[in-house]
């Protein structure tokens, strides 16, 4: 048997293929968008994709099972209640895949959704009746569990119920040593305290997983539901493109660099600004009406929350070369819509002569001293609650970015606001935020926490 994991960088989604070499068959399970590897694994293996198998339409990415399915002749499967709009073959409780050795039966396990399964796996190479591992989708994480919020308000007791009876029921039948692999790792916010580690066994979980050591639905409950992460702008528009099929990637493979003439219109037409520079560069000299999201593990997560997905999108660089890895970040989660981005940068667009705007980056030094005088007005700080637990500037306020970024602001917008977080990534998004709705006096902590703390500044706890 063939097996392999394949992680897409940024969003925290672990896909994989199956198969057996001596058969010349594989699986490609919960794809990404970009398909070309899997293209490229099954073909130095001397396998051929017959079967694309989606433990549940996914929230977060876009599935590349179309395209697959296009380049390859393959079977897209999905539980047969999947609400999907495209031509598909379905899987029900109990149903087996033979791959040459490698044997997939097919368990129901709602809860993230209602129609999620998991995939008991077998190498009869190894064993004829022993299955090896578990592929388990969105129902456990290395220590965690799938959200079962996505489904709607309406049904979200329901869920509960179902994960709770999926992992102590379903799973509480399979033995300990079984090996776990989900659909989703670090990054992800399909879960809310998801390890780096990619695999674990399902013993190891019972054991170290809070979430699988409790003694009824009712203690399940209370603990599942005390936080989630926020849900994503994103996240309704990724749905229903994967229930309806997205559109190949291939067409849109292409360049699109833009005079400022050409960007300037395309502002003109409503199209918004992504500008992907570090914080002190943006904060140096910006386009008015940019948000300010550089590159980083979190990036495609803060897009999904601070910008509309059907947006017409503009990118700003410091190398025109980082265009091909923002255009794969931006077309996982389904932004498709890029006009495209300011060639050679923003020097090109001051050299029009066309109109910059700054955001002010102010020391910790700076900020004691404000602090001292009680000249500043609004510290807002928008790490996470743990963080801010941990140690936070005593007159700040918390507010943390997902928050700002999904839900309506009460701040008043004269008034001089310094953003704050750890080490300034995340207040540079915040304030771009703030200052694109119409904040006129906006700073951000150059550094965050991190220059407060190391300049020897007192914290709060």
């Amino acid at each position: 048997m063939y097996f392999k994991q394949i992680e897409t960088p940024g969003i925290g989604c672990l896909s994989y293929v199956i198969g057996c070499p001596a058969a010349k068959v594989a699986a490609v399970i919960d794809p990404k968008r970009e398909i070309q590897e899997y293209l490229d694994i099954t073909r130095n293996q001397g396998m051929k994709i017959t079967h694309v198998i989606e433990t549940h339409i996914h929230a977060d990415h876009i599935s590349g099972n179309l395209e697959i399915t296009a380049r390859t002749g393959a079977d897209i499967y999905f539980y047969e209640k999947a609400p999907v709009a495209f031509k598909h073959k379905t899987l029900k409780e109990g149903d087996t895949i033979e791959l040459g050795t490698a044997i997939l039966e097919v368990l129901h396990t709602p809860g993230h959704t209602p129609h999620s399964i998991s995939l008991l796996v077998k190498d009869t190479s190894r064993s004829e009746e022993e299955p090896w591992f578990m592929l388990t989708g969105d129902l456990l994480f290395v220590g965690d569990v799938g959200r079962p919020d996505l489904a709607g308000k309406e049904l979200l007791e329901k869920q509960v119920k179902n994960l709770y009876e999926s992992i102590y029921k379903k799973l509480g039948k399979l033995p300990d040593r079984l090996g776990v692999y989900p659909a989703h790792g670090q990054g992800s916010l399909c879960g809310k305290g998801i390890s780096s580690k990619t695999s674990t066994t399902l013993g190891y979980e019972r054991h170290a997983n809070p979430l699988l050591r409790l003694d009824s639905l009712d203690e399940f409950k209370k603990s599942l539901m005390r936080e989630y992460p926020d849900r994503p702008k994103s996240f309704s528009h990724i749905i229903s493109m994967n229930m309806k099929g997205a559109p190949w990637l291939d067409k849109f493979n292409d360049d699109r660099p833009l005079t400022p003439l050409q960007f300037r219109e395309a502002l003109k037409r409503g199209a918004k600004i992504i500008d992907t520079r570090d914080a002190s560069a943006y904060g140096g000299v910006h386009i008015p009406g940019s948000i300010n999201i550089g590159f980083g593990s979190q990036m495609a997560n803060w897009i999904g929350m601070a910008v509309e997905p059907e947006s017409n999108i503009l990118l700003v660089f410091t190398e025109d070369t980082k265009y091909r890895d923002m255009r794969s970040i931006l077309y996982r989660i389904g932004y498709d819509n890029i006009i495209g981005y300011l060639q050679s940068g923003i020097s090109a667009w001051q050299e029009q002569g066309f109109p910059i705007q700054r955001l002010p980056q102010i020391s910790a030094q700076e900020l004691r001293d404000e602090i001292k005088s009680s000249t500043y007005q609004y510290i807002i700080d928008v790490r996470s609650e743990s963080e801010w637990n941990k140690g936070h500037i005593e007159e700040a306020e918390l507010l943390p970015l997902s928050d700002m970024l999904l839900k309506e602001v009460d701040l008043p917008k004269e008034e001089k606001i310094i953003v704050t977080c750890r080490v300034g990534y995340r207040g540079s998004i915040g304030a771009s935020y703030l200052q694109l709705h119409g904040y006129t006096n906006v700073h951000n902590l150059a550094g965050g926490m991190q220059a407060w703390s190391n300049a020897g500044l007192p914290l709060k706890v």
